[in-house]
């Protein structure tokens, strides 16, 4: 029997995203989120050979460093394993930034330029060979394209009543996203089935619903993932990469079985 799931964007775009997802069990929704850690593969500096340094820093920082500087990765056209190399080369003095760092191959290249790498003081030179591997999250951390990646159930809004004249007004804190079942008592425009950010209300829900006594539920089977990624490819590239693994994961186990 299939099952029929529903997707939605909270909010979408390139490096952060949240997306809802209906139809699904806490278990697959925690499948999603370890696949989107462990399993989608990004492009990080493996080995570096130091050609030159006269910084202060020891080769082995460099190393680090360049470790950490997350690479562009199209997944359509590399397979784990396979390698990039990558130089830098920067005369003091001078901030080596990682848009200094130059591919062969205009596809694997720094995500972001402005990361800084070593300040390098008049007389310095840092030049570097580096070689980026293609590789999962599962073998190492800095193989991560999902640096911030979470879920929390959906939850509805209900409206109980009016707070009493002497009851205490205390903060009433949530977090995530709600799914609007009682517009007619919330602030501002609002209309019922509409999904909102508790940020939008300062997560307070005395701001949303003034005066007002409720109730707080979870949405059966309804999650929200909020997926931040380091600039490897989009957010929406790594959600489906994710589905995939796990699809090709399953597809292997009944395979297995039915031998």
């Amino acid at each position: 029997m299939t099952q029929d799931y529903e997707v939605e964007f909270v909010e979408r775009g390139e490096r952060e995203a949240r997306i809802l997802v209906r139809g699904i069990t806490p278990a697959f929704a925690n499948g999603i989120r370890r696949a989107m850690v462990a399993d989608v593969p990004t492009f990080s500096i493996d080995t570096v050979r130091v050609i030159e340094n006269t910084s202060v820093m020891f080769n082995e920082q460099i190393g680090l460093r360049l470790g950490l500087v997350p690479l562009t990765t199209d997944l359509d056209d590399f397979e784990i394993g396979d390698e990039v190399t990558l130089s830098l080369s920067v005369d003091g003095p001078a901030t080596a930034y990682s848009s200094d760092l130059v591919s062969s191959d205009p596809m694997v290249e720094a995500a972001d330029d402005n990361i800084p790498i070593i300040d390098l003081k008049e007389g310095q030179r840092l030049e570097v060979e580096a070689d980026a591997v293609l590789d999962t999250g599962r073998e190492h951390a800095k193989h991560q394209g999902g640096v911030a990646v979470g879920y929390r159930h959906l939850q509805q809004v209900e409206v109980v009543g009016d707070l009493g004249e002497f009851e205490d007004d205390d903060p009433n804190i949530l977090r995530g996203v709600i799914e609007e079942q009682a517009a007619e008592h919330a602030a501002g425009d609002a209309t019922n089935g509409e999904l909102v950010a508790t940020d939008e209300f300062d997560n307070d829900l005395r701001n949303r619903y003034p005066g007002k006594d409720v109730e707080v539920s979870d949405v059966p089977n309804a999650f929200v993932f909020h997926v931040e990624t380091d600039g490897s490819f989009t957010t929406e590239e790594l959600v489906l990469r994710a589905v995939e693994t796990l699809r090709d994961r399953a597809t292997e186990l009944k395979d297995a079985v039915q031998l």
